[in-house]
């Protein structure tokens, strides 16, 4: 590698070492990211700082950095929709810009970089096994032409334990999500029948005949149904007007 990095390939070696040894039953998915991002500044040349970038249904967010410098040029790239860690993230290939005060791409991100000290960087994709999921590891150095062939592989080498924490934490969320919406839609349906409820006793309707009157109620309220059947049920007063047309 560069002669000005603080470690010899070695180091590299024996942190994907260290990585591949740890227990996913003692350290979440979040901790595991971070400390990929802490490994991989430790073992890069050019005094870099790295961060972990996750396309979700193409919104980018940062879900581990080890410092401002990452944080900051992963956001001005979302910020602007281009720049090469969104570039490696969506093409699947290894971006690198050797530096960022003469190369031509994205000629409104390379001046922030610059600005911010970052000099060259390199940003790995991230093969993730996730529908409308990608992701990079990326790495912002403070010296042009940081990398060369040693720090790609290593960088590369890397990847792999990014992608997979980085999937299983997009499952966990998608699944924490999941049944978030369907406790909600369970709230939601138990509400409106105990509202239906209500409205068949008191005024001898059917179930549908007592749905239709909420959804009128709904409609000519603007409010939302849920809001409505919660409303009647907390209440047991119905707003004034004439909701019975057209349900005898």
């Amino acid at each position: 590698m560069a002669s000005d990095q603080t470690s010899s390939p070695t180091s590299a070696v024996q942190a994907l070492e260290r990585l591949g040894s740890l227990s996913l039953r003692t350290v979440s998915m979040e901790e595991l990211l971070q400390l990929i991002a802490d490994s991989t500044k430790t073992v890069m040349p050019g005094n870099p700082e790295s961060s972990v970038s996750l396309l979700v249904e193409r919104q980018p967010t940062t879900v581990a950095s080890t410092g401002q410098l990452a944080t900051d040029l992963d956001e001005t790239q979302y910020d602007r929709d281009h720049g090469p860690c969104l570039h490696a993230a969506r093409t699947g290939e290894l971006t690198e810009v050797a530096d960022t005060r003469t190369d031509g791409r994205w000629p409104d991100y390379m001046p922030r970089a610059v600005e911010h000290g970052a000099l060259s960087s390199l940003s790995v994709p991230l093969a993730i096994d996730a529908d409308d999921v990608t992701g990079a590891l990326n790495i912002y150095a403070r010296r042009p032409n940081a990398f060369d062939e040693d720090s790609r592989t290593a960088a590369t080498r890397f990847a792999p334990y990014a992608a997979v924490a980085a999937g299983n934490l997009h499952t966990y969320h998608a699944a924490r999500k999941e049944i978030t919406n369907l406790q909600a839609a369970l709230e939601t349906r138990g509400i409106i029948d105990q509202a239906k409820g209500i409205l068949m006793d008191r005024h001898k309707l059917t179930a549908n005949q007592a749905f239709q009157v909420l959804a009128q109620m709904s409609m000519k309220t603007n409010r939302k149904l849920r809001t409505v059947a919660d409303d009647l049920v907390h209440t047991g007063e119905l707003p004034p007007g004439n909701w019975f047309s057209g349900t005898r």
